[in-house]
């Protein structure tokens, strides 16, 4: 029990900002657009994060962070804009369109941190500190697990699960955007403007997985380099291991993250060191694979999602 209050709050860590980027991908993928270009734009986050706060921070000290982030979700979903256009208007592969995101958003970064500071990395000096929530972590088990040593984005982040799934199943908006993914020439004879309608959900998609970058930057990584570790994929196959659903991917992701940590802090803790680092390593990965075999004949993954939409003019 000792080793799972040690690793719990990293893991929780460590699977937020998996959780807020496979949201996104689900508001892509709901509206019609497979988005796999998740990673670039968790990479595009991290950039405008810690390149915000980089400038911010000396005058505005901790605060900076939230503008940081701010500006993370604004830069995530501007250029999540070229996927759009690219999946949406000139109706181009969406795979390769989401491939030619991820190489773009490196190099753009990099090429943009080395011109702005003379350096391809971006070191931030404030990080979002962690705290114990009032009251609620002296409840015995619970308290520890879920609420000591925790910080601030992950409460907005459940906040912003928890709307998504109102928004998706509960109002009309939702059902639109739900509706274009799995019938959208029907949903375009019903009025809905299809296009505008996957717009939104690629913009979404990049708001999300831009704030999932910036999120890692202020948490538990404190640089920008080029790259998120392959997060972005990770949270891709956590969107279908999650079937496509909010809940589903809060599971997907709760076990990604824990299993991942348990690899990165098995040498340290006693009671993990005993098992070969490899296998622990390996293991969400090997699962992924697992996962996505058994559940491949039972995909829930919306019928249109990856159809271009020709609007009949007849």
């Amino acid at each position: 029990m000792n080793t799972i209050v040690q690793i719990f709050p990293y893991a929780v860590a460590y699977t937020i900002p998996l959780l807020i980027t496979s949201l996104g991908g689900l508001f892509s993928e709901r509206s019609g657009v497979v988005n796999i270009g998740l990673e670039g734009l968790m990479v595009v986050g991290s950039f405008f994060t810690a390149l915000v706060i980089n400038f911010l921070e000396p005058t505005m000290g901790a605060n900076a962070i939230w503008f940081g982030l701010l500006a993370a979700m604004i830069g995530g979903a501007l250029f999540s804009m070229l996927h759009a256009i690219a999946s949406v208007s000139l109706h181009a592969n969406q795979v390769i369109s989401g491939t030619a995101i991820n190489m773009i958003a490196t190099a753009v970064t990099v090429f943009f941190a080395r011109n702005l500071l003379g350096s391809g990395n971006i070191q931030i000096i404030n990080t979002l500190s962690r705290f114990n929530v009032p009251l609620l972590s002296r409840i015995p088990i619970i308290g520890p697990l879920f609420f000591t040593n925790t910080y601030a984005t992950t409460w907005f982040v459940l906040a912003i699960l928890g709307a998504a799934y109102f928004v998706l199943y509960y109002t009309p908006s939702g059902l639109r955007l739900r509706s274009c993914g799995e019938h959208p020439h029907a949903a375009d004879a019903a009025g809905i403007n299809v296009q505008r309608t996957r717009y939104i959900g690629v913009g979404l998609s990049g708001t999300f997985a831009g704030l999932g970058g910036g999120v890692m930057i202020v948490t538990y990584s404190g640089q920008f380099n080029g790259s998120v570790a392959g997060l972005g994929f990770l949270a891709l196959a956590s969107l279908i291991f999650g079937q496509w659903k909010p809940l589903g991917i809060l599971g997907a992701t709760l076990f990604f993250g824990f299993a991942t940590t348990m690899a990165n802090v098995s040498q340290v803790i006693p009671s993990l060191a005993v098992i070969p680092p490899v296998l622990l390593k390996t293991f969400p990965y090997v699962a992924t694979l697992i996962a996505l075999i058994i559940f491949s004949r039972s995909s829930q993954a919306p019928k249109a999602v990856g159809e271009p939409f020709v609007k009949d003019k007849r």
